[in-house]
């Protein structure tokens, strides 16, 4: 049994490095490993699929030319919650299942989220890049209890959201199109426009529409507070970027802190480029505790899959 592995934070340090991919050596599998610390190309991928019957999967694209190349392979598990990169249709179609590494990156998101809300209420990095070119400015900042998060989305890492911004003392509206808002989650229920017109603060939790279209709109910003915040730890595709420029242009945002891309590394749009634009790497699921459940997870996935 061949399986390939593919995710950066894998491949960086070596698979003999990476313990939570024991189970499946002691299982006799025999690992294949993607180029090392990043991502690999369409090319790349056409030449490590063949043979393989697993596939520990990060975020590289999977395309259809992918598919046809992968004469024996059974599962992709991703070591992550979303298949955006995986052409689930075509893999289905073929009889390859695709498998998520559900709720293991939750906290580490929420977490994120919550610290890109503080830096945004503080204007913390426009500060810090002041004083390193040896000024001295300072913006009036908003204490957690003075400010409504709102959420969009209440799954897994909403919910995380809403204690941990609760505890410090904000008000916390939620909209879930599926999911009901419990009372005791602390947050209260909300329409999807309540969320925006009542909130200082918005983060994003869900994934985007099917068709395609942006949730986040100008009409949408339009109908915010003044100088709000919009949190994006979600998906690139959730916001139409010209008009969250235009927002930030004109002061309906104070910041826009994005940790979701179409490609990474990003190309550098003016909306990227903006001074009141926060950039992450996507940090969100980048933690060590992150990294180890969804390992875990992913290879039990494998394992169920392949009957190992």
């Amino acid at each position: 049994m061949r399986i390939l592995v593919t995710p950066r934070s894998m491949t960086a340090q070596g698979l003999d490095a990476v313990p939570e991919l024991q189970p499946l050596r002691d299982l006799g599998a025999e690992l294949v490993a993607g180029p090392a610390g990043r991502l690999p190309s369409e090319e790349e991928l056409l030449a490590l699929v063949p043979g393989i019957d697993g596939w520990l999967a990060g975020v590289e694209t999977v395309s259809v030319r992918v598919l046809d190349a992968a004469d024996r392979l059974r599962v992709i598990s991703r070591n992550g919650v979303g298949a955006d990169a995986v052409d689930v249709a075509a893999a289905e179609a073929r009889g390859i299942r695709v498998e998520l590494a559900r709720g293991a990156n939750s906290r580490g998101v929420a977490e994120l989220a919550v610290l890109l809300m503080l830096a945004s209420l503080r204007d913390l990095p426009r500060a810090d890049a002041a004083m390193k070119a040896g000024g001295w400015s300072r913006s009036l900042g908003r204490e957690m209890p003075d400010v409504t998060v709102g959420l969009v989305g209440f799954g897994a890492i909403g919910r995380i959201v809403a204690r941990l911004a609760g505890a410090l003392g904000a008000r916390v509206l939620a909209y879930d199109a599926f999911a009901e808002v419990e009372p005791a989650s602390g947050a209260e229920s909300a329409s999807f426009a309540e969320v925006f017109a009542l909130s200082d603060v918005v983060s994003l939790h869900s994934p985007p529409p099917a068709d395609g279209t942006p949730l986040v709109t100008a009409e949408v910003l339009a109908t915010m507070r003044q100088d709000a915040v919009l949190i994006n730890t979600a998906r690139s595709a959730l916001v139409d970027d010209g008009a969250v420029l235009d927002a930030l242009e004109s002061g309906r945002l104070s910041s826009y802190a994005v940790d979701a891309f179409d490609t990474e590394p990003p190309a550098l749009t003016p909306l990227l480029r903006h001074e009141r634009t926060i950039l992450t790497p996507h940090l969100g699921g980048f933690t060590g505790a992150s990294t180890r459940r969804a390992t875990e997870q992913s290879v039990a996935n494998l394992i169920a899959t392949l009957g190992l």
